[in-house]
């Protein structure tokens, strides 16, 4: 299948990223909708999903990516393996993840993974970075008790400031790491780690 072209950033404050999202229903995308869940967000191609799903078929992945081509892609790709507990969803998290998640079942959300998101480095554009305070408080609403969230860049100042978004909301407890926990890595990892680039890491519990 021919890759598909897309713009690497899009600005998630323009008027058509703005529309809102329909709530992801587990029980009509998922085969088991009972396994718990883990979200990527800002998952881009998706490719990490898709081999997790993979590698640990007792879980669901639901992907979230604002580029509406990339989802599209993910999705066939998904339909033509075959995969059942693998979907992906078109939404601006960053303004959005409450109504996309809002019909979850509790405590089925066990998992998140935050990976390499855009760091916008200008200072007239930090208002466009995906993780912030209303992410981090809906995440904290969805979680299940004891679940995780992953967060991983290779950006330090964007890695402070999303590691404080977590640690000032008391509903997590961190924990330091210095290596991916997951069977797999994305892209963006991979080529870091190839040019011998730090990774700053971090895990966050649900209290």
């Amino acid at each position: 299948m021919p890759r598909v072209r897309v713009h690497q950033h899009v600005n998630p404050l323009s008027p058509f990223y703005r529309q809102e999202p329909t709530p992801v229903d587990i029980e009509a995308v998922f085969a088991d909708p009972e396994r718990p869940l883990l979200l990527d967000i800002g998952c881009a191609r998706g490719r990490f999903l898709l081999r997790m799903a993979a590698a640990e078929p007792k879980w669901n992945y639901l992907g979230v990516e604002i580029r509406e081509p990339l989802v599209e892609e993910a999705n066939r790709l998904a339909s033509e393996t075959g995969l059942t507990n693998l979907h992906y969803a078109f939404c601006n998290a960053m303004l959005w993840l409450d109504r996309l998640l809002e019909g979850l079942p509790a405590g089925i959300l066990q998992a998140v993974t935050i990976q390499f998101p855009d760091p916008w480095f200008k200072k007239k554009h930090a208002k466009r970075r995906m993780v912030n305070e209303e992410m981090v408080a809906t995440i904290a609403r969805q979680l299940a008790p004891g679940g995780k969230v992953f967060v991983q860049t290779d950006i330090e100042f964007l890695a402070d400031e999303m590691f404080g978004l977590f640690r000032n909301d008391d509903r997590f407890r961190e924990s330091q790491i210095t290596a991916n926990p997951f069977p797999v890595k994305t892209e963006r990892e991979k080529a870091v780690e190839g040019k011998e680039l730090p990774v700053f890491r971090s895990i966050f519990e649900r209290r």
